[in-house]
């Protein structure tokens, strides 16, 4: 029997996802698991998978539509099946405007090749009449569109996923109520760091981008913040970190970011409070500890999870992390990669930072701001010598909690960082 496979639901916050291309075409067969299309969220771009094997037998909605949540994007089923109406109902393709929409799934019969808009993986080529060169990125509709009613898609800013040219920006431009003009420049291919241009430059941002200015302007205003911070004696967990490193393949190797979260994981066990989400009136306390590690990508940042961090050994939690986070810098995060944080960290120990606050990840109740390890002098037993010390910063929900229990989840940190033996037995 036909299964309709469904806009997922990636994360509490998600109202819709961006098709960004099918990766299996009409006609194809898939099996359990297999990446069906690619979609962006506010978060990255996804793979999605199919729930079932089967036959591809129909595509919903072309690359470039928004689509919400849980709405039908494809039809999986056997070959040659028919897909009868109770089986696809409410399955309405959702389209860009103007545009045609697929046929019902009611009445559609046997496979057949898919059409154009829908089967294409990367772009066609701009045609003569479209005056557009082939690096410009738009949906295999607009580009179609643009070239029906002669339109040059380089003279159009493209309002869709990383300034992407979708149908809408085209009835726009034949309205004349977008600015016939160079299209705006993307973070992704904007002037590198320290390139200065005189000229004004207009930036078009990102769904990431924008999905970040709304939840932390949200959190900023809606959760009352406090901050807690502490400095860490790291000479112990610097000298584990050579000597276990010794025996590691260079692939391998543990990074200091990978003992503070093991540390993190530990200290959440005893402060169970601050791994939690407010519900109203009622604090829910999560049973696992999911802790989020911050991540930079182009355009923004995002949070990959290491699930059940307390109970998984420093290697485990060092693959996970640089697996995930390499998924997420090249765009293909997987759904579980980025959603059931219990509680997030932000390390800008990489860039010789002192100390820094960071803002609290809705639903969460706390984050922690780790800043650089750094050899500086200290007093000893009345003497000044180098030592090796670290700041972090805990970001709190005044809702949730408060200052002495902010203090004591950051002295019960220092007995792991300090004494990091206890994070290997």
């Amino acid at each position: 029997m036909a299964e309709i496979i469904n806009m997922p639901k990636l994360g509490f916050d998600m109202a819709e996802g961006v098709l960004v291309r099918w990766v299996k075409n009409v006609g194809e067969a898939i099996n359990k698991g297999d990446v069906l299309a690619e979609i962006e969220t506010d978060k990255a771009t996804v793979e999605v998978e199919s729930a079932v094997s089967g036959v591809v037998l129909q595509h919903l909605v072309d690359p470039g539509t928004s689509v919400p949540v849980n709405d039908p994007i494809a039809v999986v089923g056997a070959a040659g099946e028919k897909v009868e109406g109770a089986s696809a109902k409410n399955a309405e393709p959702k389209t860009e405007a103007g545009s045609q929409p697929a046929a019902s799934p009611a009445v559609a019969s046997a496979p057949e090749p898919a059409p154009a808009s829908a089967a294409a993986t990367t772009p066609e080529p701009a045609s003569p009449a479209s005056g557009a060169s082939s690096d410009l990125k738009a949906s295999p509709l607009a580009r179609k569109v643009a070239r029906d009613k002669g339109v040059d898609l380089g003279a159009v800013v493209g309002t869709g996923p990383g300034g992407r040219i979708v149908r809408r920006d085209i009835d726009a431009a034949l309205a004349g109520s977008t600015p016939n003009v160079q299209r705006s420049t993307t973070p992704e291919t904007r002037s590198a760091p320290g390139t200065f241009s005189a000229a004004d430059e207009t930036v078009q941002t990102t769904k990431l981008r924008q999905a970040i200015g709304r939840r932390l302007v949200e959190s900023k205003t809606t959760i009352p913040h406090f901050y807690v911070t502490h400095e860490y004696k790291m000479e112990a967990l610097m000298d584990l970190r050579k000597q276990l490193n010794s025996y590691l393949p260079d692939g391998e190797k543990l990074s200091v970011n990978d003992f503070i979260l093991k540390a993190v994981a530990l200290s959440l066990r005893e402060f169970p409070n601050l791994n939690a989400t407010l519900n109203g009136d009622k604090i829910i306390r999560k049973g696992g500890v999911n802790v989020g590690v911050a991540v930079t990508v182009p355009g923004g940042l995002m949070t990959v999870v290491v699930k059940d961090t307390d109970q998984k050994p420093l290697r485990q939690i060092s693959s996970e992390v640089k697996t995930m986070a390499a998924r997420a810098r090249d765009g293909k995060v997987k759904p579980e990669d980025v959603d059931g944080s219990t509680f997030s960290t932000s390390n800008l120990g990489m860039y010789d930072v002192e100390d820094f606050i960071a803002i609290i990840n809705p639903p969460e109740a706390a984050i922690l701001a780790i800043s650089s390890a750094r050899e500086v002098p200290v007093v000893s037993g009345g003497q000044v010598v180098p030592g090796w010390r670290m700041k972090a910063t805990i970001s709190v929900d005044h809702r949730v909690s408060d200052g002495a229990e902010a203090a004591q989840f950051m002295q019960a940190l220092a007995k792991y960082l300090e004494e990091p033996v206890r994070m290997l037995v």
